[in-house]
């Protein structure tokens, strides 16, 4: 094959993306943990021998994460240390650059010939890593140490043989050792995929042309983002939002954002963020860097391919041990309310470079909760739920409501499964009237579900933008607020803070509200069919409509 065939290339690069699926699917199908099976928060990927990504998995905000992953695994083993049937096991935010303890990264070299020639990955969120509560994310650890077990990079499996010391050493750690194992196993399966794909792929094609195929389509992905960069005007614009607090104190945390843009040149000065938090709210490099690139892809060009490339066409600045660049053992386990309301702040500081390319703020993650039954069954000792909310507005379209926003490509949990498997049942899963803000385009309504308790259960609730709403853009409006209220629709009703823990005793009914997505543009623009039809619908009240839309009918 010449060097260079484009169609040769092409053909390579979509067989990785065709393989990464097959992992993904075998991964999910042979999940232990509802957070696997149900919710799929998990990614699996083929790298080159670099730890570059060509294909990115569709849970992007894992995408930065391997490169540093194997990055790290090379320093520490180099590439004589390493070999035919070994995988290796992190879950370190700080050695690893794992977004937060529970996500466990499973790393397997990759040869041919004797030589290494790539990597097959895999990142999955685990059902309890040990530590001060169960589901391993107390919104209020003040200390990496109270999120569960630390595993640097280690090989789990050494040369075909397992671990199990490993193994007994987890699973001593964990309060949900079968699911934890369970899944692990499934991620150590996968990459016997990955690496029989890979192999069969140089087979067929030659280990060299593969490695060519590979970095070829790095550099074309990135020629396509620095191509892009360059119909942004020269200019520094700055942006600044509020989280509700870190967990542990109410205070307000800033993200903060400086862009400049210079002959083709991009830098993010975050230098001006708050510094880093005593609660969980910290984030590490790799998930800046998946704001970061995320941002800048879907502000640009949403069909441009992400590569490890994009990070040598952008610069950073930060504070010394800020939110964004914390030292250990600084708590990560509720980035992810940071990482949604930093993607918000990016935005909003795009936005005047080309005007009507951002959106408003999001619903941003929804939140988590993790609920620890007193009586479980047999390996249903958590029941562990990722909630979607729903999208700001943008110039042309209306927030897309009742989904995973932005970095996250997750699923809701069906109820089924949850009223099937713990002694849980759901009352209400409907929109909210009147969330979304108004705009001339309107915000994402905001979701809620009532829920009644079975059995006593300690519950772990972390969330955000219950005291500071979305914001709007381009004149538009904010959007509802998120809450957590015991006992709703009664005398005794009463609202929890956006992270707490507690334990409920059977009976116990509560709503879990997520916040809706701002609005784009004044209300007073908004057509006024498309306000009839959301009248209609039953997204917007007549009320409403007369006092945020100055509607008459």
């Amino acid at each position: 094959m010449p060097k260079f065939d484009p169609i040769s290339v092409q053909i390579i690069r979509n067989r990785v993306s065709s393989l990464m699926e097959e992992m993904e699917y075998h991964f999910y199908r042979s999940g232990y943990s509802t957070i696997v099976r149900e919710s799929r928060d998990l990614s699996c990927v083929i790298t080159d021998k670099q730890g570059r990504l060509a294909v990115a998995p569709p849970m992007f905000f894992h995408s930065p994460v391997y490169f540093h992953l194997i990055q790290r695994i090379l320093d520490l083993y180099g590439t004589n240390q390493l070999s035919e049937g070994d995988t290796l096991v992190c879950n370190h935010p700080y050695e690893g650059n794992l977004p937060h303890v529970p996500d466990m990264g499973l790393v397997t070299p990759i040869f041919h010939g004797g030589k290494l020639i790539a990597f097959a990955a895999s990142i999955s969120h685990k059902a309890d890593m040990g530590g001060a509560v169960p589901g391993s994310t107390w919104g209020q650890a003040t200390e990496l140490f109270h999120e569960g077990l630390l595993l640097p990079p280690i090989k789990i499996v050494k040369g075909g043989v397992p671990n199990t010391d490993l193994e007994r050493l987890i699973s001593s750690n964990s309060r949900a050792p079968e699911l934890v194992l369970g899944d692990m196993h499934a991620q150590i399966g996968v990459a016997r995929i990955g690496d029989k794909g890979v192999k069969l792929l140089c087979d067929q094609f030659g280990a060299e042309n593969f490695i060519d195929a590979l970095d070829t389509t790095i550099k074309a992905s990135d020629r396509q983002f620095r191509s892009a960069i360059t119909s942004l005007p020269d200019g520094e614009y700055a942006s600044e939002g509020f989280l509700d607090g870190d967990g542990v104190s109410s205070k307000p945390v800033k993200l903060h954002v400086r862009i400049q843009v210079q002959d083709g040149r991009i830098n993010f000065d975050f230098s001006g963020s708050a510094s880093q938090t005593r609660g969980p709210a910290n984030l590490r490099l790799a998930m800046v860097e998946a704001c970061v690139f995320y941002s800048l892809i879907g502000f640009l060009n949403p069909s441009i391919p992400y590569s490890d490339a994009a990070r040598d066409a952008i610069s950073f600045k930060f504070g010394t041990s800020s939110v964004l660049s914390p030292e250990p053992p600084a708590p990560c386990s509720s980035y992810m309310k940071t990482c949604h309301k930093l993607v918000d702040v990016i935005l909003q500081a795009l936005h005047p470079f080309l005007p009507g390319r951002a959106i408003a703020n999001s619903g941003g993650s929804g939140g988590s909760i993790v609920v620890s039954w007193q009586n479980p069954a047999p390996g249903r000792v958590n029941q562990y739920e990722i909630f979607g909310s729903s999208y700001g507005a943008g110039k042309a379209h209306d927030g897309t409501i009742g989904v995973t926003t932005h970095l996250a490509n997750l699923y809701a949990t069906p109820l089924e499964i949850i009223e099937s498997e713990f002694p849980c049942r759901i009352t209400r899963y409907e929109t909210v009237p009147d969330s979304g803000g108004p705009g001339q385009s309107r915000g994402g309504l905001a979701i809620r579900r009532d829920y009644e308790l079975l059995d006593t259960a300690s519950i772990v609730y972390r969330s955000d933008r219950s005291r500071i709403a979305p914001s709007g853009l381009a004149g538009g409006k904010e959007g509802a607020k998120s809450s957590f209220l015991l006992s709703p629709d009664t005398p005794d009703q009463k609202q929890y803070p956006s992270s707490f823990r507690e334990t409920f005793q059977p009976g116990t009914r509560f709503r879990l509200q997520t916040a809706g997505g701002g609005g784009y543009g004044d209300p007073a623009d908004r057509d006024r069919d498309a306000l009839a039809q959301d009248i209609s619908e039953g997204y917007v009240t007549a009320f409403a409509a007369r006092k945020d839309y100055y509607y008459s009918n």
